[in-house]
């Protein structure tokens, strides 16, 4: 049977939306996870989304050997933080699940606590940040499990543009994972418009060639209002074009010419996905805890929904 949101996705001529949020760190109290998770949803109030994303975060240090500009820190199981938020808000919630860590068993141990005590139903697996590390469970064979797996999870996977701009295969790998029984896919950041596009275009292609229909592919935002968080985005592997960068650190609101920069992109992306018939969703996140961020996010949200809600009520006037 599918899931509420795998019904959605499988309806091109919609846009789907999403709120991304971190899992808190673990040394917050019950009482705090309870008071953290109703101001998000106060600030949910208002607004419409389809669900909400809940990052599994990692500990990215073998990746790169420059100092992570906000520090690691563990935070609480990503599937309790979505079975709270789901029960809290009744809206569906896709949970992210960092694989390389665990074997095989303990990874199927993960899919069978998910599905029974967490109710999580929405999933999407990230591999290993980086091949030097200690990778007891590839994806490849993580996708595998999940084929053999008895829960029937509506399942994504992880699509970065940048990693196409440098080794010009994301496509072919975007194709493999649809193979493995992926259903949709999620971007890093977007603030280079121009590498998701191509990525799109060569996807859009590769579908064609091979007689398949494209998966959605869901375009995460975020604002960003100061160097520190440049600089962690930069870190985090989101490429920013120079000019874009001098944009927002030489403009005297940094946050306010971010989302300029953000309405910008979606718009070019969208001028490439749409005619080659690739569905678009989006996904809105704050990378920092910073209160003028996360109300940028929100902003920013309404901003992009309405753009691409507009973009496909013109392409559904023009088809008809």
């Amino acid at each position: 049977m599918k899931t509420q949101l795998a019904t959605k996705f499988a309806d091109p001529s919609r846009g789907v939306y999403f709120i991304g949020t971190t899992p808190p760190k673990s040394s917050v109290n019950n009482e705090q996870l309870a008071q953290i998770s109703q101001k998000l949803l106060e600030r949910l109030n208002g607004i419409d989304i389809d669900g909400l994303i809940v990052y599994d975060i990692q500990d990215e240090s073998s990746r790169i050997d420059k100092p992570r500009p906000f520090p690691y820190l563990e935070t609480h199981d990503p599937r309790a933080w979505s079975k709270r938020l789901k029960e809290a808000s009744g809206s569906p919630v896709i949970t992210y699940k960092s694989v390389s860590s665990r074997s095989c068993e303990e990874f199927s141990d993960w899919l069978q606590e998910a599905w029974d005590e967490f109710d999580i139903r929405d999933i999407v697996l990230v591999g290993s940040p980086s091949s030097e590390s200690n990778i007891k469970l590839p994806l490849s064979e993580a996708y595998l499990a999940l084929q053999h797996a008895p829960q029937a999870f509506n399942l994504g996977g992880v699509t970065i543009a940048e990693r196409h701009a440098k080794k010009k295969d994301e496509h072919i790998r975007l194709m493999n994972k649809s193979k493995a029984g992926c259903e949709f896919f999620i971007s890093q950041a977007v603030y280079n418009p121009q590498a998701t596009a191509d990525l799109i275009s060569q996807y859009a292609q590769i579908c064609k060639e091979q007689g398949v229909a494209p998966k959605r592919i869901i375009l995460t935002f975020t604002p960003c209002g100061s160097a520190k968080t440049l600089e962690f985005m930069e870190w985090l592997g989101i490429s920013v074009p120079v000019a874009t960068k001098n944009r927002i650190l030489n403009s005297d609101a940094p946050l306010a010419e971010s989302i300029k920069i953000c309405r910008s992109a979606l718009e070019q992306i969208i001028e490439t996905a749409l005619p080659d018939g690739v569905p678009l969703g989006l996904n809105i996140e704050s990378l920092t805890n910073r209160k003028e961020e996360i109300d940028a996010s929100i902003h920013l949200y309404k901003l992009l929904k309405a753009t691409l809600d507009l973009k496909l009520a013109e392409k559904e006037f023009a088809d008809e």
